[in-house]
């Protein structure tokens, strides 16, 4: 069962003896992670909920101190181990492996053949897959199946069956902020269609994708947050709601809590109370697994600006319904019957060979949903596209859908060069504790797919330093921003950066950075990893 959890700081915020403490002291400052926004303790490199207020352009950082270049190899050896021998390390455990893309040479290498938990670098694993088997140009694409095509008169006797297969874009996300413009997109084809009255109930099938609506090895605490939403071939909104919580009018009045977007599936037990200004914000918010309700309890002070979050909501393909049916009604489509969901293991009216597909949606092109798996690191678009990857690849039905994703990844590592039994997988997204890879592994991915027929459209997905995604706020005003394109993750007591970033001489580098075990604030973790980032952009030397 899960716990409530009490609303605090959130815990992924965040030497002095050298050159490299120097910098690490400087890009500590210059940190505020995007991977940590104000909300409960998120795990595997968060994503902010959609929709996010406009930001200013990040500002340079101003750095105390100015970091050193070094001008061989073994000077830039020299920096990095007395990063990685810092004494607030000694505890954990640091794996590296760095190599020139121009010379093929190892410039360091650290327990790089040490199998690590990754946390959301797993997902480069499962975009690099999904790019190579499906293709840059893969859509995703939502069907809308009835018995017949509707009549002279728009009515059409049977159910509406909503057919999905995993598409992610049904999201604000995708659309500046918009709730409701993907389910509108649909509901105008529908109503293009002809369609002006069902006879018959509207149908979510969600049975595309077999097996369980989590991925494998999550664990309980992370179902309640958008992180660890349900996987749904119905998806709708990140499968989430975005919370409000802010102080009533006056000190003893209950607080005022919302959702976006609005919906009547999901129960608010409002606890809530206002208190004086100046005092402190305690909340605690517990959503039972499986169940759409919500438990919101503590006190706000009266002057507090408000708390948000996102929620994770129990079977999303009945708020994916739910919301086109509010649409189609807008429109004056006539629905009889009642609003139900089927999945794998519902028994069937009919079978979908026996309907007619009146309309349909496709998605954007896979070069796009990876940029949005990536950069922000959307645990559930990950795992979409894991099972949305098995079910285009398997060739045995009774497979599930999970289990023929992480098969499909395993013959691309294969074919790709990378030893087996360096890479253990056991969720797409990195979510799984149970997940573990060398950074030797990583690093040899890195380096097959900067050779890959789609080696620009991997590259574009990644979060830019100083830019966007994870990486927005971190090494601004450095020689990394603007260069160094990685993958963030970040997950309970783990940190990793892998990617790309070109040397101040011009060689381009990939990099894998693993640090485990060590149980301290995200943002105190990510600096070490950051600091050898900006130590490989600033290297004036060759290989």
């Amino acid at each position: 069962m899960m716990t409530a959890h009490p609303i605090a700081a959130p815990p992924e915020r965040g030497v002095r003896r050298s050159i490299a403490l120097a910098l690490l002291l400087a890009l500590f400052i210059g940190t505020a992670s995007a991977q940590t926004p104000p909300r409960p303790p998120a795990t595997t490199s968060p994503a902010p909920a959609a929709p996010q207020p406009t930001a200013r352009p990040p500002q340079p950082s101003a750095l105390p101190f100015a970091p050193t270049t070094t001008r061989t190899v073994e000077e830039l050896r020299a920096a990095i181990e007395q990063v990685v021998n810092q004494p607030e390390l000694a505890p954990a455990q640091f794996a590296a492996k760095i190599v020139s893309l121009d010379t093929g040479r190892t410039l360091f290498e650290l327990n790089a053949g040490k199998l690590m938990q990754p946390a959301s670098n797993m997902k480069l694993y499962t975009v690099a897959a999904a790019l190579d088997r499906l293709g840059p140009d893969f859509r995703f694409i939502t069907s809308v199946y009835a018995p017949a095509r509707p009549d002279a008169q728009g009515r059409m006797r049977g159910d509406l069956v909503i057919y999905g297969r995993g598409d992610p874009s049904f999201a604000a996300r995708f659309y500046n902020g918009d709730y409701y413009r993907a389910i509108d997109e649909l509901a105008d084809k529908i109503f293009a269609a002809g369609v002006r009255r069902v006879e018959g109930d509207l149908v979510g099938d969600e049975s595309y994708f077999t097996g369980m609506p989590f991925g494998s090895g999550w664990e309980v605490d992370d179902l309640q947050w958008y992180y660890g939403a349900e996987i749904s071939a119905l998806t709708v909104n990140d499968n989430s709601l975005d919370l409000s919580v802010k102080p009533g009018p006056h000190p003893g009045d209950a607080g005022v809590i919302t959702t976006s977007p609005t919906t009547s599936l999901l129960t608010i037990v409002n606890r809530t109370t206002t208190g004086p200004k100046g005092t402190r914000r305690e909340l605690s918010i517990y959503r039972p697994l499986g169940e759409n309700m919500l438990d919101v309890q503590g006190t706000l002070p009266a002057d507090d600006p408000g708390y948000s979050a996102s929620i994770s909501i129990s079977r999303p393909a009945m708020l994916f319904v739910s919301l086109l049916r509010a649409a189609l009604e807008k429109r004056g489509v006539e629905i009889t019957g009642k609003t139900r969901v089927v999945d794998a293991r519902s028994p069937r009216s009919l079978p979908p060979t026996s309907l007619v597909e009146i309309a349909n949606r496709t998605s954007p092109p896979l070069s796009i949903i990876a940029a949005q798996v990536l950069k922000p690191s959307q645990n559930l678009y990950t795992e979409l596209v894991l099972r949305a990857l098995g079910n285009a690849t398997r060739t045995d039905p009774k497979q599930q859908s999970e289990e023929a994703g992480i098969e499909a990844v395993k013959q691309f590592l294969h074919a790709a060069g990378i030893d087996e039994t360096s890479v253990q997988i056991v969720d797409g997204s990195g979510l799984s504790r149970g997940n573990l890879v060398t950074a030797e592994a990583t690093a040899r991915l890195l380096v097959y797919m900067s050779r890959h027929r789609h080696a620009q459209v991997f590259r574009d997905a990644l979060p830019v330093a100083g830019v966007d995604g994870t990486l927005r706020n971190r090494m601004r005003g450095t020689a990394a921003a603007g260069n160094v394109r990685a993958k963030t993750g970040t997950i309970n007591n783990a940190a990793s950066l892998s990617g790309y970033v070109t040397t101040a001489a011009g060689e381009r580098l990939v990099f894998s950075l693993i640090l485990n075990n060590l149980p301290r604030e995200a943002d105190a973790r990510r600096v070490y990893l950051d600091a050898i980032a900006v130590l490989l952009a600033m290297f004036a030397g060759r290989s």
